[in-house]
């Protein structure tokens, strides 16, 4: 049975250990969204992992909705990412590019017009704008010429990821985000070739999985999903059987790797007592599982011992522990990160934590 420290081949990537970096909202982009040498320092600090997943990154104005966060759709974005991968590589990791259309959870504040969506909806609770937290505003309902020009969009992006010295790239499906939005019947209510049935509703992330594929190849293709539970407002009245059919339609494209964000009761994110879907997608899925959620070392290790996982992704550990991988290989105590500076500007509990010799010098 494999170990955290045991090294994987995940397509075109092969991994010195299973200790996957989640990717991480920070906010440190500027409003141009532009890549910068803290940023740099940040991510090359933990390239010990396995593998870095970047942090959800816009792939054109009007999918991106968050302050401060970065993108991939022009050249100085890409120039910018330049400065973050070579600092990675140079200190011995890998990185892939999650790239990110947050669909009707994009504010018209932050510049990209009415939110575009599956179907005609609002978001509940508030946006995070420059001025403060507003309410959502009703989306619109893509057109079909929409749903060409989002799947350029990523396809560009992708493009650009690797342009700008990425390893790959990751799909972001999860969390109640545009293609999520299409995925699930509580925010899909369209009645043609993209809505009604599962496989209807699979329909945009198989179009734009096997697009992103044949962009970049399968091998360095990724997607995450998050298929147990509501999550900002989007939820399923059947989530097992159409993640299933999701988890399907990636086996046939051959893909990497998926990582299924799968919280409990527990959760400190979107809480739920739905059971997780990943042992109904583990037949079907050739290529890794990577499982996320409130893991720690020892629930870590016994998921990858039950056969379902490859490797767990860290979240909030990873932000306070830029040495995480040689924390969790001593047993040593972790860190918490200091929550009002997570999505602040500067270095201030984004590249100031210390590692763990630093820590026991202190």
């Amino acid at each position: 049975m494999a170990n955290l420290f045991d090294p994987l081949t995940l397509g075109a990537l092969t991994l010195p250990n299973r200790i996957v970096m989640a990717p991480l909202t920070r906010g440190r982009a500027g409003r141009e969204g532009v890549p910068n040498p803290l940023m740099a320092e940040y991510y090359s600090q933990r390239a010990d992992a396995g593998l870095i997943i970047s942090e959800a990154t816009g792939i054109s104005r009007e999918g991106l909705g968050w302050p401060n966060a970065p993108g991939l759709w022009n050249e100085a974005q890409v120039e910018g990412w330049k400065i973050v991968t070579d600092a990675v590589h140079a200190a011995g990791g890998r990185i892939i590019a999650q790239l990110w259309h947050m669909g009707r959870l994009v504010h018209p504040d932050l510049g990209g017009g009415q939110p575009v969506s599956a179907s005609a909806t609002t978001a509940p609770h508030k946006a995070h704008t420059y001025e403060g937290k507003k309410p959502y505003e009703e989306a619109r309902a893509a057109t079909l010429d929409d749903i060409k020009r989002i799947t350029d969009d990523y396809v560009r992006a992708a493009r650009n990821a690797m342009a700008g010295g990425f390893d790959g790239v990751q799909l972001h499906g999860a969390n109640g985000y545009l293609i999520d939005q299409f995925l699930r019947d509580g925010t899909n209510h369209r009645d043609d070739d993209y809505g009604g049935s599962i496989d209807n509703r699979v329909r945009l992330l198989r179009e734009v999985t096997a697009a992103l594929a044949g962009e970049v190849g399968a091998g360095r293709t990724h997607v995450r999903l998050s298929p147990n539970g509501e999550v900002q407002g989007c939820d399923d009245s059947d989530p097992h059987a159409l993640f299933t059919a999701a988890g399907q339609a990636l086996a046939d494209l051959g893909i990497a790797s998926i990582e299924l964000r799968e919280p409990g009761p527990q959760s400190t994110f979107a809480a739920t007592e739905i059971a997780p879907v990943s042992p109904l997608i583990r037949p079907l899925f050739k290529g890794a599982i990577i499982l996320n959620s409130d893991y720690v070392h020892h629930s870590a290790e016994a998921r990858l011992k039950e056969g379902v996982a490859d490797a767990i992704s860290f979240g909030r550990p990873f932000i306070a522990n830029p040495d995480l991988v040689a924390r969790l290989a001593q047993d040593a105590p972790l860190q918490v990160p200091d929550v009002p500076t997570l999505y602040s500007s500067g270095p201030e509990g984004y590249t100031d934590y210390p590692v763990l010799a630093e820590q026991q010098a202190a």
